[in-house]
């Protein structure tokens, strides 16, 4: 009888493990891998038997190079990852990672990602400097546009996702990457990035008023300035009521979640004990 017990729980246990999703992690703007080791210590304490996959690529200086390259050579990583499991992969995207996590999943039609979880990213774009200041001194937020919206501005990560709501015209003449993930430029993939964003199981965004870096804060749930630096949050933003890139679709069928948490700064997100295991980790299975 003894010896059924143990093989059942051991069964039991076995079934339970194996349930758990696996997680790709890409890490944000002037990191690395090694800063996410205790968002995945935490994951597998939580859900023993997880496997996490952290990206390699791009840490420290080289996570400044254009968005739409790390997109293709992390895309293929986490292509490689999900052939390997069909039951389907979550990916967790924090910061700068958040938009090369949306530009992978929009992009290539083959992965069966079941939920992304944007970590405090600029889905809407951003226009705030502080960050900024420790890669360039001088920069303005009134005239940071000049170099971004610009040829060689456009080598840098950063400028690719830069939305000046006072140079509306240049960000969609010179931006190469965050105009056209959004759907606000048609190009021809546009009908992808769309389909692909729908077939989401769950798209979770996490931010909050006391971030600090992420300008306007709000961003981080697709919310942006109008041209007086007003908020328009999501629901009335263009994108989302012609639901052009699918996110009404995902809001009103349940799959859409704004998490919006006080007292977390930007540098916190993927260490405070209390997002990461009241918040973040409930959303995997």
């Amino acid at each position: 009888m003894y010896i059924r017990v143990f093989f059942v729980t051991a069964i039991l246990f076995y079934l339970q493990v194996i349930a758990y999703k696996p997680v790709v992690i890409i890490h944000g703007v002037m990191t690395g891998n090694s800063t996410m080791v205790n968002l995945t210590n935490d994951i597998v304490k939580s859900h023993p038997g997880t496997k996490v996959y952290v990206t390699n690529r791009f840490g420290s200086w080289s996570s400044l190079l254009p968005m739409w390259h790390q997109v293709e050579k992390i895309g293929k990583d986490v292509l490689e990852i999900a052939s390997n499991h069909p039951e389907g992969i979550h990916i967790i995207g924090y910061s700068q990672g958040g938009l090369i996590a949306r530009g992978i999943i929009e992009a290539y039609p083959d992965l069966n990602v079941k939920k992304f979880i944007s970590l405090s990213s600029p889905q809407g774009g951003q226009y705030g400097t502080k960050f900024l200041h420790l890669l360039f001194p001088s920069l303005s937020v009134k005239t940071a546009y000049e170099l971004f919206y610009s040829v060689m501005g456009q080598e840098i990560s950063v400028a690719n996702y830069w939305r000046d709501p006072h140079q509306p015209l240049l960000y969609l003449d010179y931006s190469c990457y965050l105009p056209y993930i959004n759907n606000e430029i048609e190009s021809e993939g546009s009908s992808l990035y769309k389909t692909n964003l729908e077939k989401l199981e769950k798209l979770v965004m996490f931010g909050g008023p006391d971030d600090g870096v992420i300008t306007p804060w709000q961003s981080s749930r697709f919310a942006y300035y109008d041209d007086n630096e007003n908020v328009v949050e999501l629901y009335d933003q263009p994108l989302y009521q012609f639901n052009s890139l699918g996110l009404r679709t995902l809001n009103e069928t349940g799959r859409l979640k704004v998490v919006e948490l006080a007292g977390v700064s930007h540098f916190d997100w993927h260490l405070n004990k209390t997002v990461i295991f009241d918040h973040l980790i409930p959303e995997l299975d």
